[in-house]
């Protein structure tokens, strides 16, 4: 039975990044009805899968921590071209959308996904077990990126408003690209075992004994169908965007929850993806999953952003307001607790969910 349903799953996920392409290319740039739309999320859903399946089968025959740096920055270079891309377009909302885009990224990935993993893994196994050296350096380069390219914009005053000055960017981009590559060779190269899964007894899982590996050409083809699978999900949640703008405004709901909406749908291959390791008591991975998108989504947003501000009009409005920067400075302070001992009980993950819903509420009612 498992060897006929083989084709069957290959095929699926073969033919939805397929599907998700030419439905793209059939409704850019165009109104979509409530019939289309309802297609549409249907398709992103299934791309959003086939997504996950690719990006395993890569993380399987790489090894970790390779595979989860893959799905990561996959998910941002595509995100990155959307903000830019909704930048060129201009209009009063371009100037706050990477600060948003990024904020709202880095929420979701270190207080929603966080939280869910740690509860999931520590409710199924007693207690989620991680490695607290190479958690603790990937927490300290995200909230070091966070607070040179999101607070400290509040606070400059060679710009009147939140932003940066041409110089000031230029910093803050290259800082971003130089700590974004000291953490990749960090996590790849000199300290990899730091970012490996571990045993609850501490020890080190190098490499996973139940299955056997794909095949190199398995691999690659997985890896374009992940590409093209992402690309779908990230375009075709921009499709569906104006929908749900106009969901949110009848509701009456504050403007910011679109942000909201559409951050969630691009990260969510990355939080099934999580999931699915926290289920299996690999936590370790999913941190990594969560704290390498939040910290990819920063260096590489702001470098790109920051270059295309140099032929974009208007303002690149990057400072928080207070009540973001509390909001930013309370995680980085219980991640931190989190992080230290190395492992973790549903206590834990409850507060970061609790963190988390407390951002939904603020998007909601600022």
């Amino acid at each position: 039975m498992i060897a006929r349903r083989r084709p069957v799953t290959a095929q699926w996920t073969t033919l939805v990044p397929l599907l998700a392409a030419v439905l793209l290319v059939l409704t850019w740039g165009r109104d979509l009805p409530a019939v289309v739309v309802a297609v549409v999320t249907l398709v992103l859903a299934g791309a959003v899968l086939a997504a996950v399946h690719h990006a395993e089968v890569v993380a399987h025959r790489v090894g970790e921590p390779f595979g989860s740096l893959v799905l990561a920055v996959a998910v941002t270079i595509i995100e990155v071209a959307l903000i830019v891309t909704l930048m060129a377009d201009g209009g009063d909302k371009s100037a706050t959308l990477a600060r948003d885009t990024v904020f709202a990224a880095v929420m979701i990935t270190c207080n929603g996904i966080v939280g869910l993993c740690l509860l999931v893994a520590s409710l199924r196994h007693g207690t989620a077990v991680f490695n607290p050296e190479g958690t603790g350096a990937a927490l300290a380069t995200v909230a070091t990126l966070a607070t040179l390219s999101l607070v400290l914009p509040t606070f400059t005053t060679s710009k009147p408003g939140p932003e940066f000055s041409t110089v000031q960017l230029t910093f803050a981009a290259l800082s971003s690209l130089v700590l974004y590559g000291l953490f990749v060779a960090t996590q790849t190269v000199r300290h990899r075992d730091y970012f490996l899964p571990i045993t609850r007894h501490g020890e080190v899982i190098t490499a996973e004994e139940h299955a056997e590996a794909p095949t190199a050409r398995t691999a690659l083809i997985s890896l374009g169908l992940l590409g093209l699978a992402l690309i779908g999900v990230v375009a075709l949640a921009k499709g569906v965007s104006p929908a749900i703008e106009s969901g949110v405004e009848a509701a009456g709901l504050h403007q910011a929850v679109v942000g909201v909406i559409i951050a969630l749908l691009v990260l969510l291959p990355e939080t099934i993806a999580a999931l699915r390791s926290a289920r299996r008591d690999r936590v370790q991975t999913s941190l990594n999953l969560a704290l390498g998108s939040a910290m990819a989504s920063i260096g590489l947003t702001i470098p790109a952003v920051a270059l295309a501000s140099l032929w974009l009009s208007g303002p690149l409005v990057l400072g928080l307001g207070a009540t973001h920067m509390v909001l930013l400075a309370l995680t980085v302070v219980v991640a931190s607790l989190t992080v230290v001992p190395g492992r973790a009980t549903p206590l834990q993950g409850g507060v970061h969910l609790v963190l988390f819903a407390a951002y939904l509420e603020l998007a909601i009612n600022p």
